[in-house]
């Protein structure tokens, strides 16, 4: 799989193969930053939690490199916040036995711009193969810019399909 940004990654915690882990996925939650989809597409983690015939796919689709910082991050630079969060994120789909975590690593810039089309081309590939059942995406009536731009591309490439 090739994904426009370079430092996307894509981690399969059963060792599946990458194809076959997104052929699996009955159910696709897409989030902006790390640490939403365990919030907005809780019920689609639990849902599939070592079902055999369920499969939670993850995408995430922001670096994390501009995670706020206090307390113990304060002094993280970029490239130290984006590789936390990327490891957490790891975690997280070793814990909820997530089928495939895609992380698309792009800036927030990127996502926000309309005339970038590089999240909506990784979109189109990712639901191309997966052709999930349900999809999780942030609500339209957030406030974070970030969040409504992922969602935006999320319709675009679900449109398209």
């Amino acid at each position: 799989m090739t994904f426009s940004n370079p430092a996307a990654s894509v981690f399969v915690p059963d060792g599946t193969p990458v194809e076959s882990a997104f052929r699996r996925v009955t159910h696709l939650g897409v989030g902006a930053h790390q640490d939403d989809l365990e919030i907005m597409a809780f019920h689609g983690i639990l849902h599939c939690y070592r079902k055999p015939d369920l499969w939670f796919g993850a995408v995430t689709c922001t670096s994390g490199s501009g995670s706020p910082r206090t307390g113990l991050y304060a002094s993280y630079a970029d490239d130290e916040m984006a590789a936390l969060r990327r490891l957490e994120q790891r975690n997280a789909a070793i814990v909820g036995d997530y089928g495939v975590l895609a992380q698309l690593n792009h800036s927030s810039a990127v996502v926000k711009d309309p005339a970038n089309p590089a999240l909506t081309k990784d979109l189109d590939l990712i639901l191309t193969l997966c052709r999930p059942s349900v999809v999780y995406a942030h609500n339209p009536a957030d406030k974070h810019e970030t969040h409504i731009s992922t969602v935006l591309a999320v319709l675009d490439s679900l449109r398209r399909l």
